[in-house]
């Protein structure tokens, strides 16, 4: 058993899987490492990208590297289900291809493993090609006054000094260490042992809120995760979503996981609150947008995407 393995799920990312590999390379912890490249059948020249780099092909000469070829796009979850079923490391890194590592973040990610066996994932600062900040720790899973707040922007009438800390998000300033409920799996650090006890991925997801509800099942199962943001990682956000989704078709994805997730996850009377909310809320900013002259074509959508997990939340429709 090594230490570490390092796994990327990958599907027509261009050079951004070379760069990434390469990253690690640059940035090696001092613990020894593996890495697993699982491929959703991209039709680009990614693979021929990866082997052709001089460090991946230093990897694949050690042995150390490893590249699955999906003939189907399996989606994230059940991707990196495969690659946990080859690696051999006690702790395991989930790297998005369009993320950078910097020199100690894998070390000190370990780090924070090591500092307590209760914790089963910690997750880093995550930051945008730009610099800013990209959000990463949510609320796990939503609830109704927190979907009002929000939507409704009444958050402004709550000191920031509490709505941060409490509703986390956009309104957290991600600033400091502490125990949540949701790490973004964009850049996650995983004690093996955890995924073990839990499970992996549930592959009824096939891309977004897979997180969400594997965390949760950590958290629900006495584990804790740990948001760390003295450990930054740059990570350019959606480089393959966009390829496959407009932005419309892209919200539209979202919203039907988010729904699954919370279908799986919460009691009926919670998850019929949440969508209820949801409707209220949107067809509220739908009346507003109208007002003001605003194009609401997206709103529309969402209207009608929650009026529909609204009725499947009350059983009047399956």
């Amino acid at each position: 058993m090594t230490d570490l393995s390092i796994v990327i799920v990958s599907w027509n990312t261009g050079d951004l899987l070379r760069r990434c590999v390469a990253a690690v390379v640059a940035s090696a912890p001092s613990a020894g490492y593996e890495v697993i490249v699982v491929d959703n059948a991209s039709s680009d020249r990614s693979l021929a990208l990866l082997r052709g780099d001089a460090a991946a092909a230093a990897l694949l000469a050690g042995g150390r590297l490893r590249i699955v070829e999906n003939q189907e796009n399996r989606g994230f979850g059940a991707a990196n289900n495969q690659a946990f079923a080859l690696a051999s490391g006690r702790f395991v890194l989930l790297l998005n291809p369009d993320t950078l590592v910097v020199p100690g973040a894998i070390d000190a990610l370990i780090g924070v493993l090591r500092s307590d066996p209760r914790i089963a994932a910690c997750g880093p600062r995550l930051l945008n090609a730009d610099g800013s900040l990209q959000i990463s720790v949510w609320r796990n899973p939503p609830t109704a006054w927190e979907i009002v707040l929000s939507n409704l922007r009444l958050y402004r009438l709550v000191p920031e000094g509490i709505r941060g800390p409490l509703l986390l998000g956009p309104h957290w300033r991600h600033d400091r260490r502490r125990s949540v409920r949701m790490l973004s799996a964009a850049a996650l650090m995983v004690r093996r042992e955890t995924i073990d006890a839990v499970g992996g991925f549930d592959e009824r997801f096939h891309m977004y809120a897979e997180d969400n509800e594997w965390c949760l099942r950590m958290v629900r199962a006495g584990w804790l995760l740990v948001f760390e943001p003295a450990v930054v990682i740059r990570h350019d956000e959606a480089q393959s979503s966009l390829k496959r989704w407009s932005p419309l078709e892209k919200r539209r994805v979202q919203l039907e996981a988010s729904y699954l997730f919370q279908r799986l996850s919460v009691p009926r009377w919670h998850l019929v609150a949440n969508q209820l909310a949801y409707c209220v809320t949107a067809s509220m900013q739908v009346a507003w947008r109208r007002v003001r002259g605003d194009d609401a074509s997206e709103m529309d959508m969402v209207v009608r995407v929650h009026a529909r997990h609204l009725v499947q939340a009350l059983g009047l429709k399956r």
